[in-house]
């Protein structure tokens, strides 16, 4: 009986938060919902009128959304592979002892706590800027060619400025799992002779598959939203190279002023993102399960 009161007086101490957090998420998907059925132009008010569901077919038969969904699956799976790519040996020379580790570590890990906006402003100024920025006089240095990076090669510049961030992330989670690895099972591979690129590939690597499995999940999730460094540096041009989704529902919004159309495309977005989701849930509850 005291156990149900407890759960009853806990539950009523919960609802107003739980209430209030789906009052938060539901006002403003309805509001999306709505608007997605309307021609709603905010340069033309008063003229809204019901279209049912031509927004949707617009928005996925629009050019730019194909090119814009390309460049999103461009986009996270490239920052995907190289922060995890690069992240396992990062970890691995930050797992080793030596003089002046924690300061190391903190320098690794201090990208990820820059704001995404600062982070591209460094980039496209003292960076890739074609004229002063550090990468052309290296170029100029070895006798090359500077590279105009936002302008021949814009998503490829995006991509490096984005994995710069997340690197750090998935360092610190696969160092983590690193530094709770058995040293008792790399001993005894030792003592039986295995050679440390045995060791890394049989013990190891499979000890970061689960930390590796959730890197994908949680970055994926926030890649998909990619915005700031788009803005910031290259405006979604030249044309649409680096128009992801997120740009483009902005642009359709804020730039068109076609709230209907944007409307229609955040909540494409939302199943898109949904359905990436759900599939490294199942992914991650798979390898968890292992």
């Amino acid at each position: 009986m005291a156990t149900q009161q407890t759960q009853l007086l806990a539950r009523s101490l919960l609802a107003p938060a739980v209430v209030l957090l789906f009052i938060w998420m539901i006002v403003p998907l309805a509001m999306t919902v709505y608007f997605s059925t309307l021609h709603y132009n905010l340069l033309d008010p008063g003229t809204e009128s019901f279209v049912g569901f031509e927004n949707f077919r617009y928005f996925l038969t629009d050019p730019a959304f194909l090119a814009s969904l390309r460049n999103t699956l461009v986009l996270v799976g490239s920052v995907l592979g190289i922060t995890i790519l690069l992240g396992v040996p990062v970890a691995l020379l930050l797992d080793q002892p030596v003089v002046g580790l924690n300061i190391v570590r903190l320098m690794v890990i201090a990208p990820f706590f820059v704001m995404p906006t600062v982070s591209a402003l460094i980039w496209k100024n003292l960076l890739m800027h074609p004229v002063s920025g550090l990468f052309a006089w290296l170029f100029r240095l070895v006798g090359l060619e500077p590279i105009d990076w936002f302008n021949d090669a814009p998503l490829f510049a995006i991509i490096l400025i984005v994995s710069w961030q997340w690197l750090p992330f998935a360092t610190l989670i696969l160092l983590t799992a690193l530094q709770s690895l058995d040293e008792e099972q790399k001993e005894a591979a030792e003592m039986d002779g295995a050679r440390a690129w045995s060791t890394f590939i049989y013990i190891t690597l499979p000890h970061l598959a689960r930390p590796i499995t959730v890197v994908i999940l949680i970055e994926t999730i926030f890649l998909l939203t990619v915005f700031a460094e788009i803005f910031v540096t290259t405006g979604g041009g030249p044309g649409l190279q680096t128009t992801n989704i997120a740009f483009l529902i902005y642009s359709q919004a804020l730039v068109q002023y076609d709230i209907g159309n944007a409307s229609a495309g955040g909540l494409v977005a939302v199943v898109i993102a949904n359905i990436v989701a759900f599939f490294l849930v199942r992914i991650v509850g798979r390898n968890l399960e292992a």
